[in-house]
């Protein structure tokens, strides 16, 4: 059984979040052919859970498409209960299929209940996410006191090869440059989400996969099969003209095709992971606090601000 909850709000700003839904949808009954990304960040994320020793009972998957997270967290122990929702009703259906009970929400108003998981996982789903502090808030508030986040979001240089090529062919053609490819979160911004949310000892790292593919048309067929494609609130309404998407694939292969001419595709993939604050975990010293002197440490001769700096010592050529 799958229970659907609807986000009570108009407020969009980058993302066509009801367009972002439909893509799924119509992805949701072929996914298994073109969900390979969703399977190996799934994997990735349980090999990083792996590393924390404690288990988990209550786990939301948080944006689950067709399940790739319970398939990777299956046979874990000491799980209880894993809820899987996402924005798509036909995605949650399929996930349900693995008889873990799914819910078609919306990942910018969460229906749970404050503190009610131990461990929530996102795979490669909050990227379409308009208000990104806010849905972080929101999953801080339904873990309990130390409990753990752990995501996964697309990156800012996924896909450079084809925005690239869109974007000196549409300057090359009309003059001209239209949002094709969704814009996405760089690593240096991820860090500082995680604290304003709430987060206790913060962690972003990032990891990129390459997939290669015989000509471009496949890759955008691919992101299609995906449900990834272009949902920029502000895109032009008609498709790509068949002249520019041709211009853009073959400038694609001149550019980066390899010597057996298939060319690349990068996915940049950035890992969130934070705590819920509880008061059992390291803080910070505070100011002062200190009880060994930096110059001590480091064995050298402390010196007033004031004072300048001994000149350094010369070797004798």
């Amino acid at each position: 059984m799958v229970l659907i909850f609807a986000a009570m709000t108009d407020a969009m700003t980058v993302f066509d979040r009801s367009l972002v839904r439909r893509h799924r949808d119509r992805a949701a009954p072929g996914l298994a052919a073109h969900g390979f990304l969703f399977d190996e960040v799934a994997e990735r994320l349980a090999e990083r859970l792996d590393d924390i020793r404690r288990g988990f009972a209550r786990i939301l998957d948080l944006g689950c498409h067709d399940g790739a997270a319970a398939r990777a967290l299956a046979g874990r122990p000491g799980v209880e209960l894993l809820v899987q929702a996402d924005l798509s009703p036909a995605m949650a259906a399929r996930a349900a299929a693995n008889g873990r009970p799914a819910v078609a929400a919306d990942e910018e108003l969460l229906p749970f209940a404050p503190a009610s998981f131990d461990l929530v996982t996102s795979c490669l789903s909050l990227h379409w996410v308009n208000d990104l502090p806010g849905a972080l808030i929101q999953i801080r508030r339904v873990l309990r006191p130390d409990g753990f986040f752990l995501g996964a979001i697309l990156g800012g240089d996924t896909l450079f090869e084809l925005r690239r090529a869109l974007q000196e062919t549409e300057m090359a053609l009309s003059g001209g440059l239209s949002p094709r490819i969704s814009p996405m979160a760089e690593v240096r911004d991820v860090g500082g989400l995680l604290q304003r949310a709430g987060f206790a000892l913060p962690v972003v790292d990032s990891d990129t996969l390459t997939v290669t593919y015989p000509d471009a048309f496949r890759l955008m067929a691919e992101l299609r099969g995906m449900g990834e494609a272009n949902a920029v609130l502000e895109r032009h309404r008609r498709p790509a003209g068949r002249a520019l998407m041709v211009e853009a694939a073959r400038r694609y292969q001149a550019m980066f095709a390899g010597p057996d001419g298939r060319i690349p595709a990068t996915f940049q993939v950035l890992y969130l992971a934070g705590w819920a604050p509880h008061e059992s975990q390291q803080k910070p010293l505070r100011p002062g606090s200190a009880k060994t002197r930096l110059a001590d440490a480091l064995r050298v001769e402390e010196r007033p601000a004031s004072e300048p700096a001994a000149p350094p010592a010369r070797s004798a050529n």
